[in-house]
């Protein structure tokens, strides 16, 4: 009995040192304008914006199963991580908007013209369908080249997480979208070599109205 008390104020000095070491422990300051970490947020939410359109597109038209199911799932988990990237900015205390990509820059990482975009919705669902694989292959390609620098040293946790994820989900998808391609006796667009091709103007969000 006589050993319980002095037990106990170890147990207390015990837990009171790691609430102490939690809260006094160093912490992360948010990231500022420029950063590596506000850079690839605001260009994913730009880029992850075009595929959900490109999704919600051939979605509204095709019958089968399989594209349908795989622009569902484009399209709920893209505007979940949308809501997550924003809701960092917000916590960071940026706003949503500012300096994006440039419409060179979108080209180079896989996004689509208005051309192209508007194509899913003219040709005969067969083709549209082959479009849209050639198109989102292409735009998950440069995804894949976006996550690089989040996954460098120094990059907040949550943010190397995030992209760790959009490597391994978008990894995947090509993967499926390219045997789906092969089915319908095509393949996949080439890489674009530069931002040099016409017709980015309004790359951003794509424009299309449901």
């Amino acid at each position: 009995m006589t050993r319980r008390p002095g037990l106990l104020a170890l147990l207390v000095l015990a837990v009171l040192a790691l609430v102490g070491g939690l809260t006094l422990g160093p912490r992360l300051t948010p990231p500022r304008e420029g950063s590596t970490e506000v850079r690839f947020v605001r260009e994913m939410i730009q880029h992850h914006a075009q595929a959900v359109d490109l999704a919600t597109r051939i979605r509204d038209r095709s019958e089968d199963r399989t594209i349908r199911a795989l622009a569902l799932d484009i399209m709920l988990s893209q505007q979940e991580q949308i809501g997550q990237m924003r809701g960092w900015l917000t916590l960071w205390g940026l706003p949503w908007g500012g300096q994006g990509m440039t419409a060179e820059h979108a080209r180079m990482m896989g996004m689509a013209t208005p051309a192209e975009l508007g194509s899913i919705d003219t040709q005969p669902v067969s083709e549209a369908e082959k479009t849209f694989l050639q198109l989102m292959i292409r735009h998950h390609r440069g995804a894949l080249e976006m996550v690089e620098p989040a996954l460098e040293n120094g990059v907040r946790p949550e943010v190397q997480a995030l992209a760790r994820q959009i490597q391994a989900a978008q990894g995947g998808e090509i993967r499926l979208m390219t045997q789906l391609l092969a089915d319908r006796n095509a393949q996949p667009l080439p890489a674009p070599a530069g931002g040099s091709q016409g017709g980015t103007e309004g790359m951003e969000m794509g424009g299309h109205q449901h």
